[in-house]
């Protein structure tokens, strides 16, 4: 089993390639970059330097961050590479997958579309298992998760999923909320 360390130095954000339709998000996206620079709190992200994604990568950037991108080369035309912050190229999806969780004390699951929920539900799955406890928070912005804490509170109800397992999942309203849950379980 992977341990998260008692201090944070790396957080994994899983979020949009998209910008969404509701400028709350890239707000969002642009406070929790600036947020983990401010707490020189590395960003591990996806690599891409469009949607929300590249919105918090830049923040986090611009603010003096330190940033880890991880980008399978199939994607680099669709998802354009940020160059200005540290990029690693790879092979295939899972490559990047393992790459982004190995380097990485913590999950955010930001507002994003299939792909950042197939992202959240394997590292879900891979704590289910035992794989890893590092701890897994939604930033859910303007309730965008509301349907899916839903859905995982129904699991339990349905005797499908342990309730330990959903009550492990922090959900947070905001930035300020995410860095406050992230303080109370890591040293500073």
């Amino acid at each position: 089993m992977t341990t998260a360390p008692a201090r944070l130095d790396s957080v994994c954000v899983f979020c949009g390639s998209s910008m969404g339709s509701d400028p709350i998000f890239a707000e969002a996206a642009r406070e929790l970059g600036q947020a983990l620079a401010a707490r020189d709190i590395r960003l591990v992200y996806g690599g891409g330097g469009v949607g929300l994604m590249g919105e918090t990568a830049r923040s986090a950037h611009a603010a003096g961050g330190r940033v880890l991108g991880v980008m399978p080369d199939f994607l680099r035309a669709k998802e354009r590479l940020l160059d200005e912050v540290e990029t690693v190229v790879v092979q295939s999806m899972h490559e990047r997958k393992a790459m982004m969780y190995d380097a990485s004390d913590a999950f955010v699951v930001a507002p994003g579309g299939i792909g950042t929920l197939e992202e959240a539900v394997e590292v879900m799955s891979w704590q289910r298992l035992s794989l890893h406890d590092k701890p897994t928070y939604f930033l859910n912005v303007d309730g965008f998760w509301d349907n899916l804490v839903a859905l995982l509170r129904h699991n339990v109800e349905v005797g499908m999923t342990p309730a330990w397992f959903v009550d492990s999942i922090v959900v947070v309203p905001d930035v300020s909320a995410l860095m406050a849950a992230l303080e109370d379980r890591f040293e500073a």
